[in-house]
């Protein structure tokens, strides 16, 4: 069975919501959820579940039986341990600011596996839910199942906050390992594959050039690619950029 990575491992449990608390009753009221979609809240001061709600009609589970640990350990063999050390270290980031910290989230999209045991792939998006004397206290993930993506060997997310392009910055550090690619990473690639030259990218972005091969460089040693042709290639074989 998949495991957290070792700093998350510390406060996630495997103890459901109780959907008929105060708060509970309240978060559904209040909090909206699209068709395909499934939320979960989870109080880091409490080791819980505090929410769930739609969890049967996308993974099968009853919101009162799915839990944080169950959410893990359901992920497909490929995705696992990438998904687990991505929220490891995303989790670890947040947690070591002090500012702004309901502005931070992280996206992931990976497959996970239905109680009947067919695969299902979800676009899954955690960010911070409440906030008390600078630290957090709970984060809120929605997880919707994307029938349109095409999920080839290599792992896909993005980082959002404040001190976005750092988030994102350690995350490839720390992710480097994988086959994944940021979300950055990948919007300087698409348009390197729709024909601007890396001034034109770095003009876009306002940056520098030598900012947007940085962007690029690291990729080839990840996919094993030796030039800027190939690594386009690779992209469209493996549906990053399709």
């Amino acid at each position: 069975m998949p495991k957290a990575g070792d700093y998350t491992k510390t406060f996630i449990s495997d103890v459901p919501a109780n959907l008929q608390s105060e708060d509970a009753l309240y978060f559904r009221k209040t909090i909206p959820r699209f068709p395909e979609e499934a939320i979960y809240i989870y109080s880091s001061k409490e080791n819980r579940m505090i929410y769930a709600d739609g969890w049967e009609e996308i993974l099968g589970y009853k919101d009162d039986e799915i839990t944080l640990l169950k959410i893990v350990s359901i992920t497909t063999p490929e995705y696992a341990q990438f998904s687990n050390e991505l929220n490891d270290k995303a989790v670890k980031f947040i947690l070591g600011k002090t500012q702004d910290l309901e502005k931070y989230s992280f996206n992931i999209e990976l497959k996970k596996f239905h109680k009947n045991g067919s695969v299902v792939p979800l676009l899954s998006k955690v960010g911070v839910f409440t906030v008390e004397d600078g630290k957090v206290t709970a984060i809120i993930c929605r997880s919707q199942i994307n029938r349109s993506i095409n999920l080839g060997k290599v792992m896909r997310y993005a980082a959002y906050g404040p001190a976005k392009s750092e988030f994102e910055e350690e995350l490839n550090k720390q992710l480097f390992r994988h086959l994944a690619i940021s979300a950055k990473e990948k919007e300087a690639l698409k348009m390197v594959a729709d024909g601007y030259s890396l001034k034109e990218i770095a003009n876009q972005f306002g940056v520098s050039q030598s900012a947007i091969e940085k962007r690029l460089i690291p990729m080839y040693k990840r996919f094993g690619v030796k030039s800027l042709s190939h690594l386009i290639s690779f992209a469209y074989a493996n549906h990053i950029l399709n």
